[in-house]
């Protein structure tokens, strides 16, 4: 009883960084959510009420956070960047719904998925429906420079998916594919979303870059940290089944690594489970204890570790406030979930 409280305990602690980063912009993060209740409006009920269930599921809303504290982190006073991180989160919330249609998802952050619920037609439209919107908004706030950082990501993020699902399947996937699929369908969405806080404070581009910089090796670090957990228990914490990228035959750098050092025997199971998806009883206990003995897990996290020490060196640019040190502190939080 005592190790499962102390165990809690280190949890809560570590999720005190998010919650002090979301403190500093809380006002801010309300009209967030004011302006996406607002904008999820349509006369087909369906879009709503389907987009809002995943709205309502809750989530960290750490990418339209990182907008905002990155604007904060500038000095904006405006109120710009609340429109804009609403864009991030739709932007977000859309691949979320075509992520799980893909996947075959039945879950997401612990409840039913939306696919699961309404099917995989009207996910995908709303999804659709979703991105249309983000672009609305993007071309109320009237900057081309914005709708150029945005769009893209939009438009890398796509490729990303369309990348990992060429990749699912293929043990031969190299490290450096699966470092470009996640840089894009993960990292470049954090980076957008903290570049776009220069971007509305009118910085200089030294600082601009340096919020890319920071987003996109923060993101890469989150999504390493994420293959991570796919093979953790602590993947009921959060809502997901665990080995889900397992059972879908999904290429991740745990599987790489343990692949790459493994025997010709260790090699014909990787095939055999994840190429083939001949999978049986028992198949996902040795994926792990392979990934366990090869050390792939805790080198995945060394990988998100040196990821984070980039993301921490770019806002060396930036003078020392607290602003700047809950953005230091959410490097931590993302690489310390995997324990």
């Amino acid at each position: 009883m005592a190790t499962v409280v102390a165990l809690d305990t280190q949890r809560r602690t570590k999720s005190k960084a998010l919650d002090a980063l979301t403190a500093l912009v809380e006002d801010d993060l309300k009209a967030v959510n004011r302006t996406i209740v607002a904008n999820m409006h349509s006369p087909v009920a369906l879009i709503p009420q389907l987009a809002g269930h995943l709205v309502a599921a809750g989530g960290k809303r750490l990418r339209p956070v990182l907008t905002l504290a990155a604007a904060k982190l500038c000095g904006y006073a405006g109120d710009r960047h609340v429109k804009l991180a609403t864009v991030v989160e739709f932007i977000h919330t859309a691949t979320l719904l075509h992520d799980d249609v893909v996947d075959e998802s039945d879950l997401r952050r612990g409840q039913s998925s939306a696919n699961a619920i309404w099917g995989n037609q009207s996910s995908v439209l709303v999804g659709d429906f979703l991105f249309s919107r983000a672009f609305e908004l993007m071309v109320e706030d009237g900057s081309l420079k914005a709708l150029q950082i945005l769009s893209r990501a939009s438009a890398v993020i796509a490729e990303g998916e369309v990348h990992q699902l060429i990749t699912t399947n293929d043990t031969e996937t190299s490290e450096a594919q699966y470092l470009q699929v996640i840089q894009s369908k993960t990292a470049e969405l954090f980076a957008a979303a903290a570049r776009i806080g220069a971007v509305v404070a009118s910085r200089p581009d030294v600082e601009e870059e340096a919020l890319r910089v920071y987003g996109l090796n923060l993101g890469i670090a989150f999504q390493l940290i994420d293959d991570v957990l796919d093979y953790s228990a602590r993947q009921s914490e959060l809502g997901k089944t665990v080995g889900d990228d397992f059972r879908e035959g999904k290429i991740t750098l745990p599987v790489i690594l343990a692949y790459r050092r493994g025997t010709d025997d260790e090699r014909a199971f990787w095939k055999r489970t994840l190429a083939d998806l001949q999978q049986q009883e028992g198949d996902l206990a040795r994926a792990m204890e392979l990934m366990k003995s090869h050390n792939s897990l805790v080198d995945t996290v060394s990988r998100a570790r040196h990821y984070g020490a980039i993301a921490r060196d770019a806002l060396g640019v930036f003078p020392d406030s607290v602003v700047k040190s809950a953005l230091l502190d959410i490097i931590d939080f993302c690489i310390e979930r995997a324990y």
